[in-house]
């Protein structure tokens, strides 16, 4: 008898993320086509994808117009060393990045994937100081529950234990900072008019460590792996003045948060900060191609200028930096940010789910908090709402995805925080039905 594409699967693919020993019980869906926020697989079976595939789609599934960019770009150039060389796509994108990037970031080196900017952004900090008379600030800071990325660099400024613990012995040690939690505030206070009394953590992190510190990296306004956790733009206000005051360099990772998720171009924009560097990826190039970007000062970049003799230069690469299908991609993802005036558009579709998500779950005994930046909206599930207690069963996140799943709703959550990071252009009637299906899934899941 003939295998079945989910055993031939299964017979050689190790898939990331996963015990694999679920997928006896719970087989990968092998999808055959997508259109918009739809995914449709090999037997007919749709899904809405509401989590935009690890939060990369940005514009939908096949979107005709990337499509077209890509095609066209295919029959020209697919790919070219990008030492020495370049090309007109290349050339473009990075006139675009100027020109929407905070205004500190004039220069933009090309990786191919999250972490490979982020390991792009941890060496050019060391050896800018290095090359720039302090050779003793060799460490970074980052905050508590964030994430990076998976590269032993990433990993390193990276402090949750589900994806770091088991690797320690490899990792360098770094100044790990309290980060701010605003849904269970120590201090007692509330997000939106919050005068960030938290921050004192960083403020003792850098008295004490700043002499040996390059940069800190952080998620700006929303640390997503741990949960969608949302804090307020004051918190990045008073960092970057932090980091003049010290010297130190300030990353914002804006691979997860960058072009739009957070309801401006990047969520630096909205603390009206801009960072000594910035790195992007994820809905760069919609979600299509595996690129991404590293941003940085003229400050940082005159500090690698010079003559050969002098060794200064940055001598990192990868084989795919600056893909011209990938910077195809990421130009045509720009031009219908501006010409289909995306940005708004979803900040109105925003507005009308914040209010149906809270006239729906707002009063569910199991939601603790219903959180929300631009269009990614969040629901934590707790045991108590009075305690904040954690559900006490195992995997129920993951117990309301596959009961999601059978739905028709491609919900991955975090833990037990539900959430939704759709395309920008999502319509309203499939938010509607993706409310319906998430709260039937809860519904079978939590009333068990």
């Amino acid at each position: 008898m003939e295998k079945t594409w989910e055993q031939r699967d299964l017979d050689h693919i190790w898939h990331p993320c996963s015990q694999m020993k679920d997928y006896e019980t719970l087989p990968p869906m092998v999808i055959d086509h997508g259109e918009g926020a739809w995914l449709y697989d090999i037997h007919g079976k749709k899904y809405l994808d509401i989590v935009s595939s690890w939060w990369a789609n940005l514009l939908g599934h096949c979107n005709p117009k990337i499509n077209g960019a890509i095609k066209e770009q295919l029959d020209k150039l697919e790919h070219v060393i990008f030492a020495n060389f370049s090309h007109k796509p290349a050339i473009k994108l990075a006139e675009k990045l100027f020109a929407i990037t905070p205004e500190r970031i004039t220069r933009f080196h090309f990786n191919d994937n999250g972490s490979a900017a982020v390991e792009c952004a941890l060496k050019m900090c060391f050896q800018f100081y290095l090359q720039t008379g302090k050779p003793q600030k060799q460490k970074f800071m980052c905050l508590t529950e964030g994430y990076h990325g998976e590269t032993i660099g990433a990993l390193s400024v990276g402090s949750m234990d589900l994806y770091a613990k088991l690797y320690k012995p490899l990792m360098q040690e770094n100044i790990h900072v309290e980060a701010p939690d605003c849904y269970r505030c120590p201090y007692g206070k509330c997000r939106e008019n919050c005068d960030c009394p938290c921050f004192a953590k960083v403020e003792e992190a850098f008295a004490r460590h700043a002499r040996e510190t390059a940069a800190m990296i952080v998620e700006p306004l929303l640390q997503g792996s741990a949960g969608m956790r949302i804090y307020p733009t004051l918190y990045l206000q008073k960092l970057r003045r932090l980091c003049d005051e010290y010297d130190v360099k300030l990353i914002a990772d804006e691979i997860a948060t960058g072009f739009g998720r957070t309801g401006r171009m990047f969520a630096c924009d909205a603390a009206g900060i801009s960072p000594d560097i910035i790195c992007m990826s994820k809905g760069l190039t919609g979600g299509y191609m595996p690129m991404s970007v590293t941003g940085v000062s003229e400050e940082i970049y005159q500090a690698f200028y010079g003559d050969y003799s002098e060794h200064r230069a940055f001598m990192h690469s990868h084989t795919y930096a600056g893909n011209p299908l990938g910077c195809a991609a990421a130009l045509a993802v720009q031009k219908i940010l501006a010409e289909e005036d995306v940005l708004a558009k979803a900040g109105k579709t925003a507005k009308w789910l914040t209010k149906a998500m809270m006239e729906r779950f707002g009063n569910h005994r199991n939601v603790g908090e219903i959180r929300h930046i631009g269009l990614i909206h969040a629901l934590e599930l707790v045991a108590d709402k009075q305690g904040k207690t954690s559900l006490p069963g195992p995997r129920t996140g993951y117990a309301i995805y596959k009961a999601a799943l059978r739905r028709g709703l491609l919900l991955r959550p975090l833990g037990d925080v539900l959430y939704f990071n759709p395309p920008l252009n999502i319509r309203q009637e499939e938010l509607t039905l993706a409310m319906d299906i998430m709260e039937a899934a809860m519904a079978e899941v939590l009333d068990r």
